[in-house]
């Protein structure tokens, strides 16, 4: 068991099936060490956290929303890194974007939701750049949505 397995362990998180994707593209792309890691909505073991934020669901629940990308990311890079998530060298970048209300402008702190996770995980190699953006709508009617830039050994 990898360290970051036995974070995971100790943050009582059990990663899920990866996502499959909902349209015409893959779930991640390698290129040199980079991987590139497509927008993962907010569904869990509950389904799909759906909503705008500031009119259907306060910053709470969209930050376990995010929370919940987080852990769809997570699973993506498992598989990116065959299953050996020591493999693990850096998460580069996170891009989120939340379905908001217009004047919602907590957009950063939602994202938070993401960030705090990942760095919870992976320590040092966790920190990221970042961005956050509100948008009308996200696929499916999802309440956000993170892709990533990671490096893999």
């Amino acid at each position: 068991m990898s360290d970051i397995d036995a974070r995971l362990e100790s943050l009582g998180i059990t990663l899920p099936e990866p996502v499959a994707p909902v349209a015409n593209y893959v779930p991640f792309v390698q290129t040199g060490n980079l991987v590139h890691i497509s927008g993962q909505i907010s569904v869990g073991p509950d389904g799909l956290v759906a909503g705008v934020v500031g009119k259907d669901m306060d910053l709470e629940a969209a930050q376990a929303a995010a929370r919940l990308c987080a852990i769809n990311l997570i699973t993506q890079m498992k598989t990116a890194c065959g299953g050996d998530l020591s493999k693990m060298r850096k998460v580069v970048k996170l891009g989120g974007f939340v379905n908001a209300d217009p004047s919602f402008t907590d957009i950063p702190k939602v994202i938070n939701g993401t960030s705090d996770l990942i760095g919870e995980v992976f320590g040092e190699a966790g920190r990221h750049a970042r961005s956050a953006v509100g948008v009308a709508v996200l696929p499916l009617g999802a309440a956000v949505e993170v892709d990533a830039v990671v490096e893999v050994a």
